[in-house]
């Protein structure tokens, strides 16, 4: 494979530089020497000065790398349920609040306070109405009794020609009146039962409506935005808060597709960092059950829970989606290169380059796994100067890296 082999190829002549004033220094300061040392040092420049590096049993992972968002797990944007004027906003943003204790805002505290004691004046009024009615009630069963006492005696002494008819047809419209005032003064006694249940209903609305002008904190978490101001109208369902749990926070990202079969929930690891800041190898909690045709990606998440400073919703994170770990020798990503559409490798025997074929595997950090009988751990490979060098280059080792 090829390799970006300028910084590496500069390094490597640098020290072949170094080794060349080396010896011209040596030479000049010995004009005297022999023909044999003069032989010896024009040898000594004619190798190709190498570092190397020995090849390490490491772990490597198949990973994706993208980009993805930081975001609250738990959010909520809280709207009033009554549309009216905001007449008291009780917090800011940035304060803390407890789930249905923190009171966030109250609309029309006024109008719906004075609805509640008009309220409470209707069903006080329905009650006194049901008072009245039962009293009525309770003169009319009176009168009803004597009516029918008087109408039964009034038919005895007719039987007997005790009284006249006239006598006896005006008791027994005596009775019939007020057996009817009778039934009249239960019913106006059950229409006065509905108006306390209606005025009781009313009063239970009241109550409720004025419990919905105050508006508590749905979650528990931070004001993260406040979108109006005391005074201003707002409509039902407009939000005026939004808060953010930032207890347990979700970081989320859209992947490449072909992926999809390779990634579980609960299982798949997950490596965030934010800024620069580790939030740690979390397992991954939602993946999308679908691909986006349009983009041909889908989206996982993972929950980040006690997150550490610094890591907070909006944030830009970099997520690795870890797809395969393993552990296998390796050299480092620049001592390959491509001899003969080839991955090939160098060691050195008795100061000589020997190229060694190699099969490649994954890159991680910047070391490469590598299968080859005659690499094994430990192995050194020419990992500088290594564009210089053939199968067979004489080669001076400049140091050998741990």
């Amino acid at each position: 494979m090829k390799r970006n082999s300028s910084a590496v190829t500069g390094a490597a002549w640098a020290v072949c530089a170094c080794v060349v004033c080396g010896l011209a220094a040596s030479g000049c300061g010995a004009q005297g020497g022999s023909a044999s040392e003069a032989a010896s040092e024009a040898t000594a420049v004619q190798r190709v000065p190498v570092v190397l590096t020995p090849a390490q049993t490491r772990a490597f992972e198949e990973r994706v790398v993208v980009q993805g968002n930081v975001q609250a797990k738990n959010t909520a944007l809280v709207a009033p349920r009554l549309p009216g004027v905001l007449t008291n906003l009780f917090v800011d943003e940035g304060d803390m609040v407890v789930a249905n204790e923190t009171a966030l805002f109250q609309t029309d505290k006024v109008m719906y306070e004075e609805a509640l004691k008009a309220s409470e004046q209707d069903l006080a009024m329905a009650r006194c109405q049901q008072r009245e009615a039962e009293i009525n009630l309770d003169r009319m069963k009176a009168d009803f009794e004597k009516a029918e006492i008087d109408y039964e005696r009034f038919k005895r002494l007719r039987e007997k020609d005790a009284v006249t008819l006239n006598a006896m047809e005006m008791q027994e419209s005596r009775y019939k009146q007020t057996k009817a005032g009778l039934e009249y003064a239960r019913s106006t006694v059950d229409l006065a039962k509905e108006q306390v249940r209606k005025a009781e209903a009313g009063l239970a609305i009241a109550k409720k409506t004025l419990s919905d002008s105050l508006e508590y904190a749905p979650i528990s978490g931070r004001v993260s935005y406040k979108m109006k101001e005391e005074g201003e109208f707002q409509g039902a369902g407009e939000p005026v808060f939004k808060i953010d749990d930032l207890s347990v926070l979700e970081v989320s990202a859209f992947v490449p597709g072909s992926v999809f079969p390779r990634v579980t929930v609960g299982e798949t690891p997950i490596r965030v960092s934010v800024y620069g800041i580790d939030a740690g190898e979390l397992v991954l909690s939602y993946k999308s059950p679908t691909i986006m045709p349009q983009l041909r990606t889908f989206e996982v998440r993972a929950l980040i829970e006690d997150p550490p400073d610094g890591v907070v919703p909006g944030a830009i994170a970099e997520i690795a989606l870890l797809l395969n770990r393993f552990q296998g020798v390796g050299v480092p990503s620049r001592a390959i290169q491509e001899r003969g559409g080839k991955p090939v490798v160098f060691v050195v025997e008795n100061e000589t380059a020997h190229e060694v074929a190699v099969e490649t595997g994954i890159e991680t950090d910047g070391w490469t796994e590598v299968r080859a009988e005659a690499i094994a751990d430990g192995t050194p490979v020419v990992s500088m100067g290594q564009f210089l060098v053939e199968d067979g280059t004489a080669v001076a080792v400049q140091k050998e890296e741990s």
